[in-house]
């Protein structure tokens, strides 16, 4: 049976170079960027055999576990289907163990595996130069291969079981948001440390955890041997490897003992951003709202608009002598402030479409927190890129908890606010289909702008204050800002919720004579 799924592997490789010619282009390309981007590592593997070895022995460890988990995640927001899921292979009548070892075996043949191992050899090599053992680097490489594999099979295997009904581009996108929140903030804290030849002692700690985490482990193995710490990571290493593999044979008998549902052509077509919401009012809600704002322009300039505002507003200090770095942290509160005002006159943007949250006697608490969704999404987004880069040019990290609490207080406060003027004091806005920059007559508008914006900053203002006391060497004012910056921000986020959604209850008449007369 090995043999036969190792054939079938070949096969699909080389007809994956045969049939539409787009698809040939797209494959040939991938798999030419794949083999530079390869050599480029392998190039930067072996350029420090002449670096120091805790310089050897950090870079490695990051850079081979932040590959281990590209290779899970990269098998769960890819979306593709496994070419070799077990279940092709019920037909064949062979046993659980032997599928499961069969299908693993055969997975090795794949480019992404294949470049694995050829960076692993430069490893071998790199380690070698700095006086490891053959049989260590060896070992680490085997445990760091195998550690990829499984999660990359046990993240199909999760993939087909759990999203096979709800696999959809915007599930993706999800996915990719997610990844982009959690990457940024570390590449952007990565690159911009000075090295000066050694280890700055915050990234020396950071590989030391990392060397004991299931993604670093076997990468860590031929360091930690010259440092006398290998106890540790090799049996860390060893127990990943074992866990995996029990999954994965637990998985590989879930498939084969279970039956897909069958769906309807409108099922597997899906609905997008409904499916991943959830049957529930909010849910609905939310989803037509994620339309609204990933479609429509009215909203898409409104998004645009906040950070190039934010960057201009930093350009007349820059000319006046304000330092670079104090001036580099305006544009985050600032596009926190205005990411949490954007929503305060959501609701005019429905039109008259308003009509079926109040035909269907939609909760006011439903409709109010649905309509946050996407502008949490899109605000968590644009906060985590730019709160890195302004502390990175401000070159202090130690403020980094100070900056995510006074955003997180202005952003939040912002929406708690903005939940209760958007029902309470709505104002004219283009109808849909109309140019964003075409504004109607309006008597009246200033008020709930006022009011979000104002009393945005005065809620947060602890936050602000705590922030700014850890810009004058008290980083122990850091702390206090963040989680006081987030409780604030969470507690009235949760109350303008509560008040709007009563306020709307209340006042559907007059939200509808609106609507209409707008």
């Amino acid at each position: 049976m090995v043999a036969h799924i190792l054939r079938l592997r070949l096969d699909l490789l080389l007809g994956a170079l045969r049939g539409d010619r787009r698809r040939v282009v797209r494959t040939v390309l991938g798999f030419v960027v794949l083999v530079a981007a390869v050599a480029i590592v392998c190039v930067g593997v072996l350029r420090l055999r002449g670096a120091a070895l805790d310089v050897a022995f950090t870079v490695t460890t990051v850079a081979c576990a932040a590959l281990t988990l590209g290779f899970f995640v990269t098998a769960i927001v890819g979306g593709v289907a496994d070419q070799l899921d077990p279940r092709r292979f019920a037909v064949f009548g062979a046993s659980t163990r032997a599928t499961a070892w069969s299908v693993l075996l055969a997975s090795v043949v794949s480019v992404p595996v294949l470049g694995l191992l050829a960076v692993g050899v430069c490893l071998v090599v790199l380690w070698r130069a700095h006086g490891v053992s053959l049989g260590v680097t060896l070992l680490s490489v085997v445990l760091g291969v195998l550690t990829c594999l499984l999660l990359a099979k046990v993240a199909l295997a999760l993939g087909s079981l759990a999203l096979r009904d709800r696999r959809s581009r915007e599930l993706t996108g999800v996915f990719l948001v997610a990844v982009v929140v959690v990457v940024v903030p570390v590449a952007i804290f990565f690159v911009s440390l000075e090295w000066g030849g050694a280890v700055p002692s915050a990234l020396a700690q950071a590989v030391e955890v990392l060397a004991v985490t299931p993604f670093g482990a076997a990468w860590a193995l031929p360091g930690a041997a010259l440092r006398g710490t290998m106890i540790g990571p090799l049996v860390v290493a060893v127990l990943t490897v074992g866990g995996l593999t029990v999954l994965w044979r637990w998985l590989v008998e879930r498939l084969l003992t279970t039956t897909e549902r069958p769906g309807t052509a409108r099922e597997r077509r899906g609905l997008g951003w409904f499916d991943i919401t959830g049957g529930t009012p909010a849910g609905g809600i939310a989803a037509r709202s994620l339309v609204y704002w990933l479609r429509d322009p009215r909203y898409l300039v409104n998004v645009a608009i906040i950070p190039v505002a934010a960057v201009i507003v930093v350009v007349p200090l820059l000319f006046v002598g304000v330092h670079v770095g104090t001036a580099a942290l305006i544009p985050a509160p600032l596009m926190a402030l205005f990411l949490g005002w954007i929503a305060h006159n959501d609701l005019a943007y429905d039109s008259n479409a308003l009509w079926m949250h109040l035909a269907s006697a939609v909760r006011g608490t439903a409709d109010r927190a649905g309509r946050l969704v996407p502008v949490v999404a899109i605000g968590t987004l644009l906060l985590a890129i730019t709160i890195p880069v302004t502390v990175s040019l401000h070159g202090r990290w130690a403020i980094m908890p100070a900056m995510i609490g006074a955003c997180a207080a202005l952003f939040l406060c912002g929406l708690g606010l903005s939940s209760i003027m958007s029902v309470a004091a709505p104002y004219p806005v283009s109808r849909p289909g109309e140019s964003p920059f075409q504004q109607p007559q309006r008597t009246g508008g200033g008020l709930a702008q006022a009011v979000v914006l104002i009393g945005a900053v005065a809620l947060s203002a602890p936050a602000l204050w705590w922030a700014w006391l850890s810009l004058a060497d008290e980083t122990q004012w850091a702390w206090a800002a963040m989680w006081g910056g987030l409780g604030i921000g969470v507690v009235v986020l949760a109350v303008g919720v509560v008040i709007g959604g009563a306020v709307f209850d209340r006042s559907g008449g007059r939200l509808m004579e609106f609507a209409e007369s707008t």
